[in-house]
């Protein structure tokens, strides 16, 4: 594969999202009114989306049921992103049904063909010539163990290429296990936790406490706080809070998302903590004020 300067390979989770906002608090046995919107989703494919969307160069390495292969490769074409989806004759593609209410978000989640997404997936000429190699801690869940994550990340550091990490869920942390999942994701350069995951990971419920124990494993580590803003720390730096930007959040489902594309594309430009995390902070303000989790395409 030629070498593309700044180039980024995502490796992870494509989603069907089914989003429900109810008209108020849901009703047991009963109907409750909503607003239900279908669609494109999963973690790792919305960071993709949103990295393209601020110029950033993406091969995104994931898997879907073949009947959506098709579709799926054209949604993340049209969004300007690189698809290098296969397609499951067994399992069908992911689906989460996600209720939101206000500012929080409850999510039923089938990870479809995603669990058989193996990290082989992303081979050593798709890594050469790439500056940063990002997954999701979502690839992990369900499976034994986190050896192939292990030799993932050593063969995309023996060719230069950064590591970041989106833990992606605190159950799922638990579910794994804390130790066993940071054994997994060890030699990366760059951690992306909300509270909940960094609580799960540590055992720390202060947020500056959290970033300073994190730090030890990883360089660099953005502790994202919602609407309160993001703690982030880089290599030889004090943890600093950077403040979030104030908007009318319509849907919060994409906006951690939307910070790991924005802190990564700055970062690539500047090698800065703090300035990446305000870049981050600015693309999840924008995440936030539209229906699903990856930008509108005009």
């Amino acid at each position: 594969m030629a070498d593309t300067a700044d180039r980024i390979v995502v490796f992870g989770d494509v989603i069907d999202d089914v989003i429900a906002t109810p008209s108020g608090s849901i009703r047991s046995d009963t109907d409750t009114p909503a607003r239900i919107e279908r669609r494109a989703g999963g973690s790792a494919a919305n960071m993709a989306t949103w990295l393209a969307e601020v110029g950033g160069v993406v091969d995104f390495v994931g898997r879907v049921g073949v009947m959506d292969l098709e579709r799926h490769s054209r949604l993340l074409s049209d969004a300007g992103v690189r698809p290098m989806l296969a397609g499951d004759h067994m399992l069908p593609t992911g689906t989460i049904v996600i209720i939101v209410e206000g500012d929080r978000r409850s999510m039923l989640t089938e990870r479809g063909a995603n669990a058989a997404l193996d990290p082989e997936a992303v081979s050593n000429s798709i890594l050469n010539g790439a500056r940063v190699l990002h997954f999701t801690g979502y690839s992990l869940f369900g499976r034994r163990n986190g050896a192939g994550f292990r030799k993932l990340i050593k063969r995309a550091r023996a060719r230069g290429v950064q590591v970041s990490v989106d833990p992606g869920s605190a159950g799922f942390i638990d579910d794994f296990g804390p130790k066993a999942f940071l054994k997994a994701i060890a030699g990366a350069s760059m951690l992306f936790p909300n509270l909940d995951e960094g609580i799960a990971l540590t055992g720390i419920e202060d947020p500056i406490r959290i970033v300073v124990e994190l730090v030890k494993s990883f360089p660099v580590v953005a502790l994202t706080l919602g609407t309160a803003g993001v703690i982030v720390a880089g290599p030889g730096q004090a943890p600093v809070f950077i403040e979030a930007n104030g908007v009318a959040a319509l849907d919060p489902t994409g906006a951690g998302d939307a910070f790991c594309a924005g802190f990564l594309r700055a970062w690539i430009d500047t090698s800065d903590a703090q300035e990446s995390a305000r870049a981050g902070a600015q693309l999840a303000a924008r995440a936030v004020e539209s229906i699903g989790g990856r930008p509108t395409i005009a």
